[in-house]
């Protein structure tokens, strides 16, 4: 019996292809990277009388940008720099954090996504994207789960979230023993030593803690030293019962808008899209590489590349593309996806298109050494080129090696509509680009062949 593909994934992002492939990225800074030219900040009075602090600037669709723990919106200045070029660029700092007032309540994640919209529609926007790191991931998923008609994109990176997939077992994890910290004496034995506490969570986070320099430490440091500062930030990790009692509501209905989930390489990796598949139906994933949790301090041209590549894919499908093989096998890439054979270890780039859609695409497939797929087909009509290694390809309900054809680098096959084929690598990594005209999908002959099944 055949098993179709439903997982959708986004294609691949455009100006992380451009930035990083075309040697474009941008110029990491140390310190707090100013915002653009011409950005203005405000206060927005919540219905509540919480008034929050507002950066914003650009034209263009508006996209929100939400802080964590340890940091503000400042944190967003590199960002904010390249999207503005294109976007209407939102920057809040969350409740009680950073210049935002700090009310002795609300800091339930599902009441501060009411602070972002409010702050939304003051600025005369509607419809926006949200990008958030940490504990702004946590109000952008509150935010997206209450408004999923006013979000057009949403980017995670990582944090999980309260009461989504495994996050019982991460509480029992020792290292976030600060999620229970607080009340009257925590507070009197962090103040003055704000610096301290937070160097705490800059280091033991960091897979690179030098690159939080001291200019930004003493930054941060200085703000959460505002009264009533400390005392805000520990509400924020108090409300997580409440959070996940919220987010575990009877009825809630998993996400559908794009979802990318990043995770930093040294800190939680591929995990982000393995929690967020819990509670959305279209992830993709991508990992921030040489980097642990503070992505935006450890590696920004990367960070900003991603996001923003991926927030201009809706945008546009036809952009230039001139890679060299160099490039090719250094390009963001997300892991089987629609279209592919979904086996563990291959790695897929979106160059045009999207599988998932009805039109043209172009897909390259990185597939490791000794790697072995069970016959399957696909529905639409497609061509593959093999860039580089030998393919091993046959056509047939059956693998048979008998039937494998070498194809070495150069060659040129096809994949009819619904005709069953198979294929494996031997001692080298192979490199191929299919083309094909959407939708796409997988269909194994077997079933219990199929890679998607868990049974192997």
């Amino acid at each position: 019996m055949k098993t179709h593909s439903t997982r959708r994934f986004s294609g691949l992002i455009r100006c992380a292809l451009i930035a990083i492939t075309l040697g474009c990225a941008l110029t990491a800074q140390a310190g707090i990277v100013p915002f653009p030219q011409g950005f203005k900040t405000r206060m927005v009075t919540t219905p509540d009388g919480t008034e929050i602090f507002v950066r914003s600037g650009g034209t263009g669709p508006a996209v929100v940008l939400l802080h964590g723990y340890a940091d503000t919106g400042d944190m967003w200045g590199a960002m904010a720099v390249e999207l503005a070029k294109d976007h209407f660029v939102i920057i809040p700092d969350l409740r009680g954090l950073g210049k935002s007032s700090h009310p002795p309540g609300g800091y339930e994640k599902k009441n501060q996504a009411g602070d972002i919209r409010t702050v939304v529609t003051a600025l005369g926007a509607d419809r926006a994207a949200v990008v958030a790191h940490d504990i702004g991931n946590m109000v952008a998923y509150a935010y997206a789960a209450q408004f999923p008609e006013k979000v057009t994109r949403l980017v995670l990176m990582d944090a999980p979230v309260p009461g989504i997939g495994p996050w019982d077992d991460i509480l029992r994890t020792p290292l976030l023993w600060h999620f229970h910290f607080g009340g009257p004496d925590a507070e009197r034995l962090v103040q003055g030593r704000e610096r301290i506490y937070l160097d705490r969570f800059w280091n033991e986070f960091g897979a690179h803690p030098e690159r939080i320099d001291e200019a930004t430490r003493a930054h941060y440091a200085e703000l959460y030293a505002l009264p009533g500062a400390m005392r805000s930030g520990f509400a924020q990790f108090h409300a997580f019962t409440q959070d996940a009692i919220d987010n575990r509501a009877p009825g809630q209905a998993k996400l559908t808008m794009p979802l990318l989930a990043v995770g930093g390489e040294k800190s939680f990796g591929l995990m982000m899209a393995t929690v967020m598949r819990f509670a959305a139906t279209d992830v993709r994933e991508a990992v921030v590489p040489d980097s642990g949790h503070w992505v935006m301090h450890e590696n920004p041209d990367f960070t900003v590349a991603l996001v923003s590549g991926f927030l201009r894919e809706s945008e546009s499908t036809t952009a230039d593309r001139r890679l060299t093989p160099a490039d090719i096998k250094g390009a963001p890439a997300i892991h089987g996806g629609t279209g592919t054979s979904e086996k563990g270890g291959i790695q897929t780039v979106i160059l045009k298109g999207n599988p998932n859609q009805p039109g043209l695409y172009t897909i390259v497939l990185r597939i490791p050494a000794h790697t072995k797929i069970a016959a399957h087909d696909h529905p639409d009509d497609r061509v593959a080129s093999v860039l580089s290694g030998t393919w091993y390809f046959g056509y047939g309900e059956q693998f048979a090696v008998d039937q494998l054809k070498a194809l070495p680098a150069g060659s040129v096959y096809t994949e009819p509509p619904s005709r069953p084929h198979f294929a494996e690598t031997r001692d080298e990594a192979v490199v191929l680009q299919i083309t094909g005209f959407g939708p796409s999908g997988t269909a194994y002959v077997e079933a219990a062949a199929d890679p998607r099944n868990g049974k192997r």
